[in-house]
């Protein structure tokens, strides 16, 4: 039985009907626009915290995590020592917050890139010459690589996608979804390194810190770098397969006559005229890309090469490789070489003419953030009371012992949180206030039954991104429906969502199968990153 694609009928007064798609998605977009904003809602959690530990501490709470000798006693926020203690360390918490200098700086670094025209010509040069069987899968493939660019993807690649499958005589509206969904369900996957590696490990470090001597497991950017490396190439054969296979051959033929007044209308919808233009890349661009990439490979060689020289400083203890500081410093050598690649960029297409240039692009991209700064202000208390107060340790030795009791402490624990996730996902649609509303439990949960940080960072990643695309909260829903309606006029919200269901669940369970591949041959998910302590 085939999943309806086409628009819903009309009654005779000319009012959709409601599906029972919509009605569920309905009662999804009424839950989660009753949440407030991410910012009231870890105030909120901080004073129901603060509560708690002062109640407990009054009762005399304690906790004592297994193969430790020391019992912990919890201590109330609203106290004299708790006031104190937030006093004093109310502006350590916040810049002393891992993820808040790794965010900015490598959203910097990315941002000279972007508003080069590097990332978006990248982009381009991979699929506008794509031979046409290939081409879903070109196109999956690039959506998978896509939380590099962070948001910038989901208005990049989708677009771009639509007019490359139109160019090479395919349905557009495939590559308007299938890129859509590919760029969702495959965000937290990829070769690629981002800001959004760095947000994720910034708040795996703080939940990990909660227990005594957790601090020094591994937490560095590139923890999970193996698995989702591994999961980009699964996920892109899927996607590619459901753009093909599956959604392509059950869509409507694109409106001519809508979609001639839409590209009659220079800018209503935010893309250019000339569909051959918009993807096509110039000698120009090419040049750059060319040059830009030989400049980055020659500066990853010196790198390699003074790494793995004997006596090196960038060596670890004993001449290890692994750990060592390139592991550690790893960030700011992915800064240098993401700002020699877009200025290099820049200097020879002409979008970088003066010296100043990069250093505002850097100061624009950064001023975009504000909101998250502004958010990380107050997670970092949250996390912190959670650490102080020795409650996230007592929630997390009580949820360890809950999972041993319902025998989850393998594969299958793992999986009901992926499937926690999920749901949550469905509500809270930011990566970093949900990963920082569940990391302080599970992060010291899964690691008192003998789970790495790592492990629960990647299934995190798995429910953060499987379930983005069809929640109604998520705003770049709304966005690809305007764009989808340049190609078919009656296309209403149930159209998106029904359609982008088709990638949910294979996506979700590539995912964990990749995961379940490396938690059952004891892989390493990243440089000197285990799943087991």
């Amino acid at each position: 039985m085939s999943t309806s694609v086409t628009p819903a009928r009309q009654p005779a007064d000319g009012t959709p009907r409601r599906t029972a798609l919509d009605k569920v998605m309905g009662v999804i977009e009424r839950a989660g626009n009753k949440l407030p904003h991410p910012v009231l809602l870890f105030v909120g959690l901080f004073l129901i915290i603060g509560a708690v530990s002062t109640v407990l501490a009054a009762t005399g709470a304690t906790v004592q995590v297994p193969g430790q000798d020391e019992t912990l006693q919890v201590k109330g926020l609203f106290t004299g020592e708790g006031v104190r203690w937030l006093l004093e360390n109310f502006i350590p918490n916040f810049t002393g917050f891992p993820s808040l200098g790794t965010v900015l700086l490598m959203m910097a670094a990315v941002g000279v890139a972007e508003k080069t025209g590097l990332l978006e010509t990248a982009v381009r040069a991979s699929i506008a010459r794509a031979p046409k069987r290939l081409l879903p899968y070109l196109v999956a493939f690039v959506a998978c690589q896509a939380h590099l660019m962070s948001d910038v993807a989901i208005l990049v690649i989708p677009p771009l996608a639509a007019l490359a499958f139109k160019n090479a005589g395919r349905n557009p509206i495939a590559g308007l979804i299938g890129g859509f969904a590919c760029v969702c369900a495959g965000y937290a996957a990829g070769f690629s390194i981002g800001a959004l590696d760095a947000l994720y490990t910034g708040i795996t470090h703080q939940a990990a810190a909660v227990l005594p001597g957790g601090d020094s497991a591994p937490t560095h950017i590139l923890i999970n770098y193996f698995y989702t490396a591994a999961a980009s190439c699964v996920l892109a054969l899927i996607g590619g397969f459901l753009i093909a296979r599956v959604l392509e051959p059950r869509l409507p033929q694109p409106d001519p006559a809508a979609e001639a007044l839409a590209e009659s209308a220079d800018g209503v919808d935010g893309h250019p005229q000339d569909d051959d233009a918009s993807v096509t890349v110039t000698a120009r661009q090419r040049t750059g890309l060319i040059r830009s990439g030989l400049a980055v490979l020659l500066y990853a060689a010196v790198v390699v090469t003074c790494w793995l020289l004997p006596g090196s400083p960038l060596r670890g203890e004993g001449g290890a490789l692994v750990p060592s500081p390139v592991l550690s410093g790893i960030v700011p050598l992915l800064f240098v070489a993401f700002v020699i690649a877009g200025v290099v960029y820049g200097r020879t297409v002409g979008t970088i003419e003066r010296a100043d240039d990069a250093p505002r692009m850097m100061a624009e991209s950064i001023t975009g953030m504000s909101g998250y700064i502004v958010l990380i202000l107050v997670i970092s208390q949250v996390i912190g009371v959670f650490d102080w107060s020795n409650v996230g340790t007592l929630l997390a030795v009580n949820g360890a012992e809950m999972l041993e009791s319902a025998g989850l402490t393998g594969f299958t624990g793992l999986v009901l949180f992926v499937l926690l996730v999920c749901v949550l996902n469905l509500f809270v649609t930011s990566g970093s206030a949900l990963w920082s509303l569940v990391a302080p439990v599970f992060v010291p949960a899964f690691m008192l039954i003998g789970m790495e940080p790592a492990i629960t960072q990647a299934a995190f990643r798995i429910g953060d991104s499987a379930t983005q695309m069809i929640t109604p909260l998520n705003p770049y829903v709304f966005l690809m429906l305007l764009i989808l309606r340049r190609y078919e006029p009656g296309a209403q919200l149930g159209t998106v969502l029904s359609r982008l269901s088709v990638f949910v669940v294979p996506f979700l369970i590539a995912w964990l199968a990749v995961l379940g591949l490396f938690y059952g041959l004891d892989l390493p998910l990243g440089p000197g990153a285990d799943i087991h302590r």
